[in-house]
């Protein structure tokens, strides 16, 4: 981790600007352009002012940094993006994507990507990931020419082998039921706060009608009117906290989302592994019929129905010279079978160490990171009950005072006992 890139530079998302240009399609179009700051970091402990690099990405460059990395290495938990669209709106957030809260947190999001992958033990050593921080002209052409999207996997190949593997490793299969759980309970966690945030929003916001209503009451009120007015004050100074509470509510909510997006990358790796496995268990049964294949021609018998059994006793036994020279042919493609067998097992274990080890980094970093946020957010839901809780005795204390004024004072005052109940 001491050589990692975060380490030696400071890497910044500092800005997002709305840009409108013509796409692929000579299409006008409108998006959002990021400005990516970095700085190095061992010029400023040596008392040196490092400058500033910066250039400017779209979202799509980073989607494009991303399918590169995920790749070139299939066997690495890859940092997910933030959200392309939003999701898990409640009343008050936009849908849209250039609305510009949506785009603010996305900004941050993107940070955090390009922070988490400059972090990374492995993927921070990349020369495009490098190259995508420090090289504005021409970086698509670099990633294009390293050809990884025709090393990419096809979906309904990855699907084909998720169903014929015969023998599927349990910690992977294990893995995937997690990262399906993963996705399941936090959708669940961030529907449900959703809904709670838009009901407390509307009882915060209920409050203020209450003000604005105390507010102009006490324009008729002659005797109640200074008790209306300061209880009024009261009651919008608790409706307008809402908007600061669910705003920080709302970064913690991508902090959770960060790791709904983590589920993915996680099944990702499960179906690189289900893959080679099927290609492994694929080259090792036909490894086995050129076996079966030389052997009946050697020896002559045919062990099981096939169409080649049936031709020769249609059209009569091949020549020993003919017979000879497929052997010699099988035989060639039994060596060349067997070593790539040994190839493919050799990778498949070698998968297998890396893929395993950085689930393990992943998973100290996300119990890490979740019970951060957790217990961040239930500090903050305390805070925020306390702040609550105090505007309530300065309401009640100026509707008591306005009843003082406008009620009977001997019914009003009561007994001793009544008035330390109130109190």
């Amino acid at each position: 981790m001491e050589d990692c890139l975060a380490k030696k530079m400071e890497i910044t998302v500092s800005e997002a600007e709305k840009r409108t240009g013509r796409n692929a399609m000579n299409m006008q179009e409108t998006y959002t352009a990021y400005l990516i700051e970095t700085r190095a970091i061992e010029s400023q402990n040596e008392g040196q002012c490092s400058p500033v690099d910066s250039l400017w990405r779209r979202y799509s460059e980073f989607e494009l940094l991303r399918n590169y990395l995920l790749v070139t290495y299939p066997h690495i938990v890859v940092p997910p993006l933030p959200e392309k669209r939003a999701d898990f709106v409640w009343h008050k957030l936009s849908a849209d994507n250039m609305d510009p809260d949506f785009v603010e947190r996305r900004r941050i999001g993107l940070e955090n990507f390009l922070l988490r992958v400059a972090s990374h033990p492995v993927l921070c050593q990349d020369k495009v990931f490098y190259s995508f921080l420090t090289q504005e002209g021409g970086w698509k052409e670099m990633v294009n020419e390293t050809g990884f999207q025709l090393k990419a996997d096809s979906r309904l190949k990855a699907l084909n082998a998720t169903f014929r593997v015969k023998n599927p490793d349990k910690r992977f299969t294990e893995l995937k039921h997690y990262g399906d759980e993963l996705q399941s309970v936090i959708s669940h966690l961030l529907r449900v706060r959703a809904r709670v945030a838009d009901r407390l929003y509307g009882v915060y916001k209920v409050h203020g009608n209450y003000g604005r209503v105390f507010s102009e009451w006490s324009a008729i009120e002659k005797e109640m009117g200074d008790g209306l007015q300061s209880a009024g004050h009261h009651m919008d100074v608790y409706a307008a906290s809402i908007d600061d509470i669910l705003e920080e509510e709302e970064h913690y909510a991508d902090q959770l989302k960060e790791y709904l997006f983590y589920a993915e990358a996680l099944r990702a790796v499960c179906r690189k592994h289900e893959l080679m496995q099927y290609d492994l268990e694929m080259a090792a049964q036909d490894l086995t019929s050129k076996k079966q294949q030389c052997e009946e021609l050697a020896t002559g018998t045919v062990r099981t129905f096939s169409l080649k059994g049936m031709t020769s006793k249609l059209f009569g036994q091949e020549t020993p010279e003919q017979r000879e020279a497929k052997i010699k042919v099988l035989e060639e493609q039994i060596q060349e079978g067997e070593e790539q067998l040994k190839s493919k097992n050799l990778e498949g274990r070698d998968f297998v160490k890396s893929a395993w080890a950085d689930i393990e980094r992943f998973k100290e970093q996300k119990n890490h990171d979740l019970k951060e946020a957790l217990i961040s957010y239930a500090v903050m839901q305390i805070s925020m009950c306390k702040k609550s809780h105090g505007l309530s005795p300065g309401i009640r204390q100026q509707w008591l005072r306005g009843a003082w004024c406008w009620g009977p004072k001997e019914e009003l005052q009561g007994s001793a006992d009544e008035q330390r109940l109130h109190t």
